[in-house]
């Protein structure tokens, strides 16, 4: 039967709980990760999976020492569509893989006390959308080894507007942009010598994508009927882990949350975006 608890220690401490879904504001993620870890609970942690890398890293770290497992809930790695993407990028089709192109681009609400706006709660554009278009990057082109990135700011302190080029592996570049004030098409594109990916809007979400050849022509037309939203693949997942007794998946693997957050980190070095919880 399901239960109700008073409080967040009460929920850890419940021994009829496995699992854990963290989806508090994004400063608090770590405070509770760790709280649910160290009742011995598996953990689901809503993106961003922290506000940085060194608060990633001590959650990844207790996760491995207890042998639970933690996974981000980027929730859009986990679609159909996507994992569609990666079998045709693995099969070679696209050729080399030169560039990927992508934006979260969206007009969100400019109240002033809005979480999305308030820095004390890790509000702005990077956390909460440029998430998604820097962790496609990483999916499809690997860590960058080079980050440029510039940024508009909101009154509250919070940034409005964050685009970045990276480079990868063998010269291989991406560009990403997002927006919280300002909505956009939201498609994105992943370019090879020998075809091309073109996603539908929205293509974080259940969307549609097709496979173009170098001379315009259509090799694959995509879709897949999702019902709801497509939350529930990522809780699939981690069931998955649970139920096999993995610790690490190879979509989303811990050390590769964690390297995200350190490239969120440098994005915001280059900015000059602090937010007040932090140390």
């Amino acid at each position: 039967m399901p239960n109700a608890h008073g409080s967040y220690k009460d929920l850890c401490d419940d021994p009829e709980v496995d699992l854990i879904y963290v989806a508090t504001p994004h400063p608090m993620h770590a405070e509770n990760a760790l709280m649910a870890l160290e009742a011995g609970k598996h953990v689901l942690i809503e993106k961003p999976f922290t506000i940085n890398a060194e608060e990633a890293r001590r959650i990844v770290h207790l996760a491995s020492a207890r042998k639970l497992v933690v996974l981000e809930a980027m929730w859009s790695r986990f679609l159909p569509h996507m994992v569609r993407v990666r079998e045709i990028l693995a099969s070679g089709a696209l050729g080399k893989v030169y560039s990927v192109i992508a934006d979260h681009t969206r007009d969100l609400p400019s109240d002033p006390g809005h979480r999305l706006n308030a820095l004390e709660l890790g509000g702005g554009a990077l956390l909460d959308l440029g998430i998604y278009p820097i962790s496609f990057a990483w999916d499809v082109l690997g860590k960058p080894e080079e980050i440029v990135s510039m940024a508009r700011f909101k009154h509250t302190g919070a940034d409005a507007e964050v685009a970045t080029i990276f480079r990868h592996a063998g010269g291989a570049m991406s560009t990403t942009i997002s927006t919280s004030d300002n909505g956009g098409p939201n498609v994105a594109v992943v370019l090879g010598t020998e075809a091309r990916i073109e996603f539908a809007a929205t293509w974080y979400m259940p969307t549609s994508f097709r496979v173009i050849d170098r001379h315009e022509k259509v090799l694959e037309t995509y879709s897949f009927d999702v019902p709801g939203r497509g939350m529930q693949y990522q809780a699939d997942e981690i069931e998955r882990l649970v139920r096999e007794g993995r610790l690490a998946g190879d979509i989303l693997p811990p050390d590769e949350t964690v390297g995200i957050m350190e490239t969120l980190d440098t994005i915001r070095r280059q900015i000059g975006l602090r937010y007040p919880t932090e140390q």
